[in-house]
């Protein structure tokens, strides 16, 4: 990274870091976090207020049916910006002049559909009304032939006959009110009228638009009788009906006169409907302009979208001018990549051709500038995903060993080998390509999935790699090359067909497991055996890994104090130990003895310094006995040394400076690490510091170890969970006798894929995703990662428009 200056002329300083912004990569510096002055601060204020109105345009179009915004044309409107297509002041004018018309024609919608509302709520009163008074004479009626009145007849009569109803004896009030609110309407007309009153509510099919939010509604009808057309109880009523909203309106007093208002109000409705199906036509043309592309972006995005994202990146101009210090020119301190420093002089200088007043870039030489550069790490489709996976752990810090180098083949090779079967690895890769070829499609509706299309590709690869080494496919071995074992009785026990002496005969299966091994009675032991050992061969591996990417990091830092009282140390007590179990395992593959040592009980031996009667070879207990006093002898070389070293480097800066040899400014020294630079020194906090690093990596190391067996123990259930899922669908199948054995299978076929899918592609590949993410941020990181960077954050144009996408 380089540092430098940049000078912008105040005339036009816009389009130089608009072509900056579309063609290089530089990360401008605040120059008024102190004053925190924002000279075009009225630039950004006005777009925010075009981008106010581009929301409610959208807002209003999407309440309009068909209405459908073409997007996601990025390049398409990048070209057309070059030819300075769009201009901010006259699209501000023409945003104003649709905001006007769009204000003035949603206040009439909303003017129509209030109307329209009280023609459907009255109608619905005058519906209810009818039947009442309709079944109100069809019982007179009834009730006049028979002489004298029976019980059920008698119960069945109104209270209130049609000549009653408002002459005299009693009041009503009636309305329409929202359905969700009944219970709690019944309760307070109960309250203010001490219990004198009687409420009915009719449920009703027609909804109603809310003319605010354009939710569609359930209303309900209510009628309200009390003694009294007027009086101090039909004020209280009529306050409680205002209180819950409700819309009152006039109670017919016949069924003539209700029949009357329902005939003139379904006439109302018709022309309300009418007018409103006119608005949507109106609409539908205004939008219709909004949603086509514009003139010189014929294949591109809508107009309206086009407008957005133009806002979007002046805004962002604006927003990187603020940071520049103003004066007779606009100055800004930049970062930029030293490789594109020649690119950006080339730039400035094609746009400074024709101008007086011209743009010029300054770059430091000498280093001058004593804040730590950002990191930038240029990646590239296949890395990015990989890199985003270090990056939320943490930013490299500036020149730090950077483990996503390694991660893209350690991440879905670990993954691979909790998940390793062929059936099952050749899907997720199935997915993998899958996803490769749809990319674009995913690129805007699911950036998250876009991202990571190539670690699933390379997670399938590798996950269907590891299956053909354990030789499983869906729990089922293959029998890919002839098997290396034998039967020679009959009777199920199998002998060696091959060389176990290593003696110069036939060899063993030439690759991976013998299919063989499927079935056996000691095949859970045996599997069990090799994939526990090889998830610790190949943890201590990566560990080892992690400890030479430390080396690294104190090379570069030139730190030979960090080099010799931790990387050595350290390396030395993760071989000594766990390297020589490592060896242990090998030997015993690779070498055939007489009697089984174990492994376990030599490593007990080793550290409890205890005799080893079944050793690996002669010679093999006097070795592990040096190692292991090596490996004691490493933790007080990586505790104790530092902190003195440390103490007496301040000492010997603190007598310079006494003497007036060393400028306080000018304090450097070999510290190494994080201490003594630019902080008080305090010896106590820094031997704290040490322990517990000590600690942490002596214990840390062991339970790193063993935490590297989750590899098999993830394997082992993915396939005890894949054969369980076989032998309880498909198997069973297969068992039943013909004809039903056909529809059977087809069955069990749908449910062990269903499950299959669900389970072990499914929740089965997420767990196995997390536990490699957790071996890489904890054991593998945890040697060498710092992680306190900070990240480059260039201004780049297209970034902003794809995450505006978003």
């Amino acid at each position: 990274m380089a540092h430098g200056t940049l000078i912008l002329p105040v005339q036009d300083p816009k389009k130089y870091v608009d072509k900056i912004g579309k063609e290089t990569s530089v990360q401008f510096e605040d120059m008024n976090a102190r004053e925190m002055r924002r000279p075009y601060r009225k630039y950004v204020q006005r777009i925010e207020e075009m981008e106010r109105i581009l929301r409610f345009l959208f807002e209003e179009m999407g309440k309009v049916e068909g209405c459908k915004v073409t997007r996601n044309f990025i390049s398409e409107f990048l070209e057309a910006d070059a030819s300075d297509q769009y201009q901010l002041d006259s699209l501000e004018l023409e945003l104003q002049q649709l905001y006007e018309n769009f204000v003035k024609i949603k206040d009439n919608n909303a003017k129509l559909v209030e109307e329209r509302n009280q023609s459907v709520e009255e109608l619905m009163v005058a519906e209810v009304a009818l039947r009442i008074f309709q079944g109100g004479q069809q019982v007179a009626a009834t009730s006049i032939g028979s002489g004298e009145e029976s019980f059920e007849v008698s119960a069945k009569k109104p209270l209130i006959g049609k000549d009653d109803v408002g002459i005299g004896r009693l009041g009503n009030l009636s309305g329409v009110l929202l359905k969700a609110d009944e219970a709690r309407f019944t309760r307070a007309l109960w309250r203010a009228s001490s219990g004198n009153v009687y409420s009915q509510f009719f449920n009703v099919d027609d909804k109603v638009i809310d003319p605010k939010t354009g939710a569609t509604v359930a209303k309900s009808v209510f009628v309200i009788y009390f003694q009294g057309e007027a009086g101090y109880l039909h004020g209280k009523i009529n306050k409680v009906c205002q209180a819950f909203g409700a819309n009152m309106y006039t109670w017919p007093g016949e069924a003539q006169q209700a029949q009357s208002r329902y005939q003139t109000l379904n006439r109302v409705l018709e022309e309300k409907d009418k007018a409103l199906a006119g608005f949507q036509k109106h609409m539908q043309v205004e939008a219709a302009d909004l949603l086509a592309p514009s003139s010189a972006n014929a294949n591109g995005n809508s107009k309206i979208e086009d407008w957005r994202l133009f806002c979007t990146k002046e805004k962002s101009i604006y927003s990187v001018l603020n940071l520049c210090q103003e004066g007779m020119t606009l100055r800004a301190d930049i970062w930029y990549p030293a490789a594109d420093e020649a690119k950006i002089q080339t730039l400035l200088a094609e746009t400074n051709e024709g101008l007086q007043q011209q743009a010029i870039l300054c770059p430091d030489r000498g280093n001058l500038h004593r804040s730590i550069p950002p990191t930038y790490i240029r990646t590239n489709e296949y890395t990015e995903a990989f890199q985003e996976v270090i990056n939320t752990y943490g930013i490299p810090k500036y020149q730090e060993a950077n483990p996503a180098l390694l991660t893209l083949v350690t991440f879905p090779f670990i993954f691979g080998m909790m998940y390793g079967d062929v059936g099952h690895g050749s899907m997720l890769l199935l997915t993998g390509l899958f996803l490769c070829w749809k990319a674009e499609s995913f690129r805007f509706s699911m950036p998250a999935v876009f991202q990571a299309r190539f670690m699933v590709l390379s997670m399938g690869v590798f996950a269907t790699f590891a299956g053909f080494m354990y030789n499983d496919f869906f729990s089922i071995g293959l029998p890919i090359f002839a098997t290396r074992w034998v039967d020679p009785d009959g009777d199920g026990h199998y002998t060696p067909d091959y060389d176990v002496k290593n003696s110069g005969g036939t060899g063993p299966y030439p690759f991976g497991v013998d299919w063989v091994w499927e079935g056996a009675s000691n095949e859970l032991l045996y599997m069990n055996s090799l994939k526990m050992k090889l998830s610790v061969l190949f943890g201590v591996l990566q560990m080892i890994v992690g400890v030479l990417l430390r080396w690294s990091n104190a090379a570069y830092e030139k730190s030979s104090l960090d080099f010799i009282c931790e990387c050595l140390p350290m390396m030395v007590f993760m071989l000594c130990f766990f390297g020589w179990m490592d060896v242990m395992i090998l030997y015993k593959w690779t070498h055939p003895v007489d009697t089984t040592p174990s492994i376990i009980n030599s490593m007990i031996c080793m550290a409890m310094g205890q005799e080893d009667l079944a050793p690996m070879w002669d010679g093999s207990v006097q070795l592990a006995q040096k190692l292991m006093l090596y490996t004691v002898c490493a933790v007080p070389v990586m505790l104790l040394p530092k902190p003195f070293v440390l103490l007496w480097q301040h000492n010997k800066t603190q007598e310079q400076k006494s003497k007036g040899l060393l400028a306080v400014d000018e304090e450097v020294g070999g510290h190494g690490g994080d201490h003594g630079h630019g902080e008080e020194f305090e010896f106590g906090e820094i031997f704290i510091h040490q322990i517990i690093e000590t600690i942490e990596y002596v214990l840390g190391t062991v339970s790193h170890t063993a935490s590297y067996l989750r590899i098999w123990a993830l394997s082992l259930a993915h396939q005890q969970l894949s054969q369980v899922f076989f032998d309880k669908t498909l198997k069973m199948g297969l068992a039943v006798p013909a004809p039903m054995n056909g529809v059977v299978i087809y069955l069990m076929f749908v449910a062990w894929f269903g499950i299959t899918v669900g389970v072990l592609l499914g929740m089965d590949v997420l767990e196995c995703f997390l536990h490699t993410l957790r071996l890489h941020w904890v054991e593998f990181q945890s040697k060498f990662y710092k992680s306190n960077g900070e990240k480059f954050m260039p201004y780049n144009v297209r970034t902003l428009l794809e995450q505006a996408e978003d």
